[in-house]
């Protein structure tokens, strides 16, 4: 068994093996005409079920054909310009080779003697990633699994620095759009039910300062404390982003930290013609950047910056074996001493490659064909009298629904749309997404594929018409 061990006598196994996987999956993505197979679950659950992990097939060409059966075939393909759905991007290729490296060099980021140069690449990223917020010098971060993960360490810090241990008179004031991991991060620190106030949003989305500022007054003459304010810079429905300076100037105001979500409008960092549809967010204490969203990375990778840095101590904790406090006066440098997590893999590795072979320009000019992209389709949209479209794109995300001539009932209409999003997955021609907006059922389209065109969109905007009205003249047939 000790042939299986990558080391300097099984460089050749090493070789030959990832060279089969790379070649298999690399024919897998040439030949993929379409984003998803349709196979259910019931199909697909009883293939894996009969394989027995107790008794290996020994053979690495072997192991690849039994995956293809359960997993590459039936995979769904973010690569394929029909992937509409979920903010999930096509990798690029540097990327993919720096995720090749880290897992088979296997560092760990939580310490020095365990990363070396790893540590200091992590730290230049942050560094350029808070630079390119406009934080100042001050400025501090660590990588993170994700943008939940990353919302929860903001608002930890932030729960701190308000130095009360009245955990119930905290209040956390976000949008009615904003993403889920507020709720959830306030429920893990330990905040009141009451703890998230939810701020009401324009007809665009974005949260509506006059509600936030009379939500933060209402909480002052309460006695309450506005722990954090959280605006998000491309919403997960809408891609809606918040007006960041008028939102600044209030939790200067009131004293309360703020917080700028911006995994999915963090691409705009890079962006070389939206850019300053985020200007605030320099004012913020913490933002969250997810690059495995708009920066074309393979899951994970993400990080957390601070205005800060002597913010994140109320992460650190010190263990004798890993990190003791010695280390600090010796200027060995621990990320541990700021993260979350302890072992963590070397994800920023995927950033440097990228930044390193396209440079940021490179990103930024494929997120901008994205958004230009939304932007057309809002107009194909707007358009066509088939569908109602909610709101003009910020980002890359379009919202709309079916709405047929000849039916009036919200109810029957919806029914048609979540048919219509069944039936499309299950041919695998496209995938999209679903929300609700004002209690009513709307489908999705999250563009994030710069060979995605407005074709495509014209094409999959028929087929959803198509399904809608075959499930339509079914209902009408059933009803007569």
């Amino acid at each position: 068994m000790r042939s299986h061990l990558l080391n300097d006598t099984t460089t050749e196994h090493y070789r030959r093996s990832v060279t089969e996987g790379v070649e298999r999956v690399a024919a897998k993505l040439a030949a993929t005409d379409r984003p998803f197979t349709g196979v259910t679950a019931d199909d697909l659950a009883p293939r894996i079920d009969a394989i027995d992990l107790d008794r290996p097939l020994g053979d690495t060409t072997a192991v690849l054909d039994e995956l293809e059966d359960v997993y590459l075939r039936d995979a769904v393909y973010f690569h394929h310009p029909r992937y509409l759905a979920h903010l999930n991007c096509p990798v690029v290729i540097p990327a993919v080779l720096g995720e090749a490296v880290l897992s088979a060099v296997n560092s760990s980021l939580d310490t020095w003697d365990q990363s070396a140069g790893g540590t200091l690449i992590e730290r230049k990223l942050v560094d350029w990633t808070a630079a390119r917020i406009g934080l100042g010098p001050a400025a501090d971060g660590v990588f993170t699994s994700g943008g939940t993960q990353s919302n929860l360490q903001a608002l930890l810090l932030a729960r701190e620095e308000t130095k009360t241990q009245d955990l119930g008179r905290l209040r956390v004031f976000a949008s009615e759009v904003s993403h889920f991991s507020v709720q959830k991060s306030a429920k893990l620190l330990g905040l009141g039910p009451d703890a998230v106030v939810v701020v009401p949003v324009d007809h665009d989305k974005r949260m509506q300062t006059v509600a936030l500022a009379h939500e933060l007054e209402r909480c002052a003459e309460a006695g309450l404390i506005p722990m954090a304010v959280v605006a998000t810079a491309g919403t997960t429905d809408f891609g809606s982003i918040d007006p960041l300076p008028e939102i600044a100037g209030l939790c200067e105001q009131y004293g309360a930290w703020m917080h700028v979500d911006a995994a999915y409008g963090c691409g705009l960092l890079a962006s070389l013609k939206y850019r300053h549809r985020i200007d605030g967010i320099e004012r913020a204490d913490s933002v969250t950047v997810d690059y495995h969203k708009s920066f074309f990375q393979p899951v994970s990778s993400s990080a957390v910056l601070v205005r800060d840095a002597a913010t994140l101590r109320h992460a650190t904790y010190h263990a004798e074996y890993l990190n003791p406090r010695r280390m600090v006066t010796e200027r060995i440098p621990n990320q541990v001493d700021k993260s979350l997590q302890t072992t963590r893999r070397f994800d920023a590795l995927k950033l440097w490659m990228t930044l390193r072979v396209m440079g940021a320009d490179g990103i930024g000019a494929l997120f901008d064909e994205v958004c230009d992209l939304a932007a057309e389709g809002w107009k194909v949209l707007a358009a066509d009298p088939r569908f109602d479209v909610v709101v003009e794109p910020s980002l890359s995300t379009l919202v709309f629904r079916y709405v047929p001539a000849a039916v009036t009932d919200p109810a029957e209409i919806d029914r048609a749309n979540l048919y219509a999003r069944k039936a499309l997955f299950a041919s695998g021609d496209a995938v999209v997404a679903g929300t609700k907006v004002s209690g009513r059922h709307y489908l999705k389209f999250t563009l994030l594929n710069p060979e995605t065109t407005t074709a495509d969109i014209t094409a999959v905007l028929d087929l959803i018409a198509g399904h809608a009205e075959q499930y339509l003249g079914e209902s009408l047939d059933r009803a007569c």
